[in-house]
C-alpha cells in the first residue's frame, strides 16, 4: 500500500490543498493530511477547527486521512511508516524552499518527496492570501473549499 503524508498548517485549507490531495489520491492508496502543530505560530483557526475542515472537504473520500502531529515532518513519517511526502508547488519560489527541505529529508531518512504543480486556477491561492481576505471582510469563500465557514 502507497502511503503519502501530505503536511502542513492548513490555516485554513484552501481550494489549492484541495486541489493537491484530490490529485494524490489518484497517485496513492492513501494519502495522509498532516496538520504540524508549532506553538511559536499564532493560528487564525484552531487546531480543531482546521482538522474540521479537512474532514469535511474529504468525508466521502476513504483514502484521506487526517492526524496532527509536532515535531519534524520526516520523523513523525518513519513513526507512522510513510515513505513518501507529497507537497504542492505554486511558483518558483516554492521550489526552491521545498527543494532545499526535500534534500534535507533525505538526508535524515530514504522519505521521497513528490512534487506536484498547482493548477493554473489555484496556483495564485495560500492560506496567508485567504487569511488578509478574512480579515479584511472579504469574500474568501472564492478561495476555500465549502467545508471553511467562518461562524
Amino acid at each position: 500500500m502507497k502511503k503519502a503524508l501530505f503536511p502542513g498548517s492548513f490555516d485554513p485549507l484552501t481550494l489549492g490543498h484541495v486541489d493537491i490531495i484530490k490529485r494524490g489520491v489518484a497517485l496513492f492508496d492513501e494519502v495522509i493530511v498532516a496538520i504540524g502543530i508549532n506553538s511559536e505560530k499564532n493560528y487564525m483557526f484552531s487546531l480543531e477547527e482546521r482538522k474540521q475542515f479537512i474532514e469535511d472537504a474529504f468525508k466521502n473520500v476513504p483514502k484521506v486521512k487526517v492526524v496532527t502531529y509536532e515535531g519534524l515532518t520526516v520523523q513523525f513519517c518513519k513513526e507512522i511508516k510513510v515513505p513518501f511526502i507529497l507537497r504542492g508547488l505554486r511558483n518558483p519560489a516554492d521550489f526552491e524552499f521545498e527543494k532545499a527541505i526535500a534534500h534535507t529529508n533525505r538526508q535524515l531518512s530514504k522519505i521521497e518527496t513528490v512534487f506536484l504543480l498547482t493548477s493554473a486556477k489555484t496556483s495564485f491561492i495560500s492560506s496567508s492570501i485567504v487569511r488578509d481576505v478574512i480579515r479584511n471582510q472579504g469574500d474568501y469563500t472564492v478561495l476555500v473549499p465549502d467545508s471553511v465557514r467562518i461562524k
